[in-house]
């Protein structure tokens, strides 16, 4: 990890060493310096957009933006941390000050949409959207289209920007995902097992369409776990959230049964699944 460093060292010696010998000037080994500043600053800022801990990177471009307030890179990076940090609220206005930036982007635009659906802001999300010229054809703006379809009920239009997104994209998981809560939502069962199971193949390893496609079964009567790659943890979790779907239906016999195996299937003591149990036990 010393390495960076010690190259920078380098080469700002060499540069100051450079000048001795040359006669430069002092404004422009300055001016070299600053390059080399700049440089390190840009690894900086994408080290700390993929920092373990987002609040860290909201505390430095908090710092950074405010030392050079017309840096929209800078603006950005906060904008993209507080949403990473969750602080969607705040995120949401870093965004906004982003898109005023004279330098922004249709990108930026797209970026907001996005914080204002997590903060549930839909009106203004669809606002923003339809400021993106029809030019920008990129799967995070068709998803964000899409779940705006969504959010109106207008199942048609949600169907085709989410089919538009997934084929702009090599990732699709997510997509197949909200498509698949979509179809859930709406009351189609078996619409929304076909598109979570395809969220599943391609990320074995997202839970949350898991846990979707076990609610399409539940609410279907089938009170089987799929066949899906699951740990012990996650296989106790998707067995409280069927025992909880038998619960929706008034299977209240079956809803015990499958709590119970989720109580002795986690390895941890499994406070939610065991206090479900016993209200039901106790006729709750």
């Amino acid at each position: 990890m010393r390495h960076p460093i010690l190259v920078t060292i380098c080469v700002a010696g060499s540069v100051a060493l450079s000048a001795c010998e040359k006669g430069i000037n002092k404004e422009e080994v300055n001016r070299k310096l600053g390059g080399v500043n700049v440089i390190d600053e840009s690894n900086l800022n994408d080290v700390m957009l993929n920092a373990a801990d987002p609040n860290e990177a909201v505390s430095y471009f908090q710092r950074t933006a405010t030392a050079n307030p017309d840096r929209i890179d800078l603006q950005r990076g906060l904008a993209t941390s507080l949403i990473r940090a969750k602080r969607v609220q705040e995120g949401k206005v870093a965004w906004a000050k982003v898109v005023g930036h004279p330098e922004s982007t249709d990108q930026d635009k797209v970026d907001l949409a996005d914080a204002l659906i997590r903060s549930n802001d839909w009106e203004r999300a669809e606002k923003v959207l339809k400021a993106v010229p029809p030019t920008v054809e990129t799967y995070q703006r068709y998803r964000l289209e899409a779940m705006v379809a969504d959010s109106k009920k207008n199942w048609k239009k949600a169907d085709s920007f989410y089919e538009t997104a997934v084929g702009l994209t090599t990732k699709p998981a997510p997509i197949f995902n909200n498509w698949g809560y979509s179809k859930l939502t709406r009351g189609d069962f078996k619409g929304a097992e076909r598109l979570l199971g395809e969220a599943i193949r391609h990320d074995r390893n997202l839970f949350t369409a898991k846990n979707n496609l076990v609610l399409a079964r539940g609410a279907q009567g089938n009170y089987t776990l799929p066949v899906v790659p699951m740990t012990q943890i996650e296989r106790a979790e998707l067995l409280h959230s069927l025992g909880l779907a038998a619960v929706k239906r008034g299977d209240v016999e079956t809803a015990k049964g499958l709590l119970r195996d989720a109580v002795e299937t986690h390895p941890q003591h499994f406070e939610a699944a065991a206090r479900a149990l016993t209200a039901l036990e106790n006729g709750a």
